[in-house]
């Protein structure tokens, strides 16, 4: 079941994205005011590094990665993972793109976009479109087991 309409605490498109510095699978710094000051960020939150769905959605964006990164946009992609965890995952697959992780404070920014499972402790499959001007443009929110269809990806990225 496709989740439309986001829980309160979300950021709904117009809204202001929720600012955050996470650290990538090479350890790197990356604060989302910074990276959206020249393009626009596509924000995919998955729940784990190493899952099935979780490879094969990534897999899909890294095989289409200059639709997902170009100069109007870049893909960062976030889970509660601890970053070594997803370096090894980015180092299997050959993601050419930010793993971002929300690990400790565990879970804080999937809490500030409405997209954590408290009850798993994990991120849901949520997307998210920011703008330079740090609103969102786009969202879309699955539930846990349910796979992003990768179009719909593609027709948010499409036009900016």
């Amino acid at each position: 079941m496709t989740v439309d309409t986001l829980p309160r605490s979300a950021p709904g498109v117009g809204d202001t994205a929720p600012d955050f510095t996470l650290t990538d699978q090479t350890g790197a710094t990356v604060t989302l005011s910074d990276v959206v000051r020249d393009r626009h960020a596509l924000l995919v939150f998955f729940p784990f590094a190493f899952s099935s769905i979780c490879t094969g959605e990534l897999l899909e964006i890294q095989l289409n990665i200059d639709e997902f990164v170009n100069e109007r946009v870049g893909v960062y992609a976030v889970s509660c993972d601890p970053r070594h965890s997803q370096a090894a995952w980015a180092a299997h697959e050959g993601y050419r793109f930010p793993l971002l992780s929300d690990f400790w404070p565990h879970g804080a920014v999937a809490r500030d976009y409405g997209v954590f499972d408290e009850t798993s402790g994990m991120a849901v499959r949520g997307t998210f479109v920011v703008d330079p001007e740090m609103k969102v443009r786009w969202s879309l929110v699955h539930g846990p087991g349910e796979q992003r269809d990768i179009g719909v990806l593609h027709a948010a990225v499409k036009d900016l």
